[in-house]
């Protein structure tokens, strides 16, 4: 990709940024009643849905533990987010501000600050706690959002960010789900597919030049991030919040074929996109299969 193309893409996500920007504090009416039938998410991408225990819990555990998980899924993204804002910032620090590449990656740092911030308050508006991944997968995580670049930044973004969007997608569409999700899904999705193309071509830019050691780091690299990414999605926690055994709900889940599927669903073009150039396989593709990711 030439240096001209890249500043194409750039004036074009700029346009489009400029015509459809949304602010949550606005667009969501965070003063709407929260009706005690909908669930807080498509509940078949809930980790319990069609199994034995899914079978016996009442509606509103179900509708509970729904919406426990999308805030969970919420936190998980926040967290990334805030890693993705750091990698930007130090990856545009010595390029030029006149150019559409540095203004987009600005543009979408501004984006990000205001989806955390949006998927914060959901989780609020719905008075539940704010999942985050472990402490210590939060403290490894500094180490790479403190020194990953190129095609290892912008791909692990892809990880985190095409999953989110594919549950969305659902989510936004689905008359059963909270209206306060369906509104801040929206947003998010179309805000995000800018996002989701600025890190594409930044990953074939980067990548296409490298050498086959660093193909081989970048691949283990991501297979690290793509499984804590996927794994922390949802909090253990949130099963307790819905009257269950912590323990027994865990085991569903991990053995819960249907969820595994889903995780597959919402990272295949994520997949299909990194093995194209180059980026699965090697080790790393023991970490995806683990995750269910492939």
């Amino acid at each position: 990709m030439h240096v001209s193309d890249r500043q194409d893409t750039a004036e074009r996500l700029l346009a489009s940024a400029a015509r459809k920007s949304y602010d949550p504090l606005i667009e969501v009416d965070w003063d709407a009643p929260i009706p005690a039938d909908r669930y807080g998410m498509t509940p078949e991408w809930c980790s319990l849905y069609g199994t034995e225990l899914w079978d016996t819990m009442t509606e509103e555990q179900r509708v509970t533990l729904t919406k426990h998980e999308a805030a969970s899924i919420a936190g998980t993204g926040i967290w990334f987010e805030l890693i993705l804002m750091q990698m930007l910032v130090r990856d545009i620090y010595f390029h030029d501000p006149a150019t559409p590449h540095v203004q987009f990656a600005l543009t979408e740092i501004g984006d990000e600050c205001r989806h955390s911030t949006m998927f914060a308050r959901s989780a609020q508006r719905f008075g539940i706690p704010s999942y985050r991944p472990k402490w210590w997968i939060r403290q490894a995580a500094r180490a790479f959002k403190a020194t990953a670049t190129g095609s290892l930044a912008y791909g692990g973004t892809l990880f985190a960010e095409e999953i989110l969007d594919m549950m969305q997608r659902d989510f936004m569409r689905d008359e059963r789900v909270q209206p306060v999700t369906r509104t801040v899904s929206k947003i998010h999705v179309l805000e995000e597919s800018r996002h989701i193309k600025y890190a594409r071509e930044e990953t074939i830019r980067r990548i296409r030049s490298a050498s086959w050691f660093a193909r081989a780091r970048v691949r283990l690299a991501l297979g690290v991030i793509a499984y804590f990414i996927v794994t922390s999605l949802v909090n253990p926690q949130v099963y307790s919040a819905a009257g269950l055994d912590v323990d027994a709900a865990k085991r569903a889940a991990k053995a819960n074929r249907h969820y595994h599927d889903k995780i597959r669903e919402g990272c295949a073009k994520t997949v299909e996109f990194l093995d194209e150039v180059g980026l699965i396989g090697g080790p790393s593709r023991l970490l995806l299969e683990r995750a269910h990711i492939v």
